[in-house]
């Protein structure tokens, strides 16, 4: 019996991802929910967010189970453990799928998922009739939480869902201090603190842009000093939505030397590759002379094979030209 795992994973619309395998795989162009075999010594929950990490280059918070389905494909047993997740970003990129799309629960029954996922589906579809409750009311929880740092950083690094997440960015809207401090935790050697700090001040970024202005010097010149690829990711969405005309020269320069080594280099995460990109496509509305080096960095790693980077690089070079 082979463990694994996968994740119904939620959007700010209560949406669930599903994603469709290749012609070539053991289930051509079935549907499922991501996910993949626990690694020995490797947690349940560990397994979740290292598999969407790899397939899907996003982030998600853990908010609960539901039953674990066994299954007998003829050549090999299963026991599936579905996560119910939650992420605030939606836009995967793919690099073992070939397409994905977000649906409302109650279409899960009408989608072609491989058969294991169907009982996953089934479940999961009946039991949002009333909604899952897997995380508690944020502001009753929470309400008093933020009297102090210690409060504050531990509501961070205790977030278990969107209703929580959402909570802590209108208090830091409605609060410059606890912008502040979220951007003083997204620096902090404690990553999983670092990652959940940096990935709400995102999403405070999106509604409230002005915010983060005093800070973009500063972000754009920790950029090659943080070693946390999620920190680094939510720095660098922030940066690609930004009005490049806010900074000068130097800064111009060291955003676009951070952001073409990232693009060229075999180790970095898709995602910080493709917001990468779209930071240097703005940098060559300024500085034209850079859109060459950029198509041809673009065309150099179209072959590296993830499905994510090419359509990325095909958007960024369409409009390039």
């Amino acid at each position: 019996m082979i463990n694994v795992t996968c994740a119904i994973i939620r959007n700010e619309d209560d949406q669930v991802l599903v994603v469709q395998r290749g012609e070539h795989t053991d289930h051509p162009l079935k549907w499922e929910f991501p996910g993949g075999k626990v690694n020995d010594g490797e947690s349940d929950e560990d397994c979740i967010i290292r598999e969407i990490r790899e397939e899907l280059s996003i982030e998600i918070v853990i908010c609960g189970r539901l039953p674990v389905v066994e299954h007998d494909y003829g050549h090999k047993q299963i026991r599936l453990i579905p996560f119910i997740c939650d992420t605030l970003e939606e836009l995967p990129f793919l690099s073992e799928h070939v397409d994905f799309k977000w649906i409302d629960p109650e279409e899960l029954v009408e989608v072609d998922f491989s058969e294991a996922d169907i009982h996953v589906a089934e479940y999961y579809s009946v039991k949002t009739e009333g909604r899952v409750k897997s995380e508690p009311d944020p502001v009753m929880q929470h309400e008093q939480s933020l009297r102090d740092d210690a409060d504050l950083r531990n509501l961070v690094n205790s977030l278990m869902g969107i209703k929580e997440a959402e909570w802590v960015v209108a208090s830091a809207i409605d609060n410059p201090e606890i912008f502040k401090k979220l951007m003083e935790y997204s620096f902090s050697d404690d990553k999983k603190l670092a990652f959940r700090a940096s990935w709400t001040v995102s999403k405070v970024c999106d509604k409230a842009p002005d915010l983060i202005i005093p800070h973009l010097l500063m972000l754009v010149e920790s950029l090659p000093k943080i070693n946390n690829e999620s920190v680094q990711r939510s720095f660098l969405r922030i940066l690609s939505l930004t009005d490049m005309h806010r900074f000068g020269t130097k800064h111009h320069g060291m955003l676009a030397e951070y952001c073409f080594s990232a693009l060229r280099s075999g180790f970095t995460a898709i995602a910080i590759k493709a917001y990468a990109m779209e930071v240097l496509y703005r940098l060559a509305l300024i500085y034209p002379e850079l859109a060459n080096e950029l198509s041809a960095t673009i065309n150099m790693i179209q072959g590296e094979g993830s499905a994510g980077i090419v359509a990325r690089g095909r958007q960024i070079l369409k409009k390039l030209s």
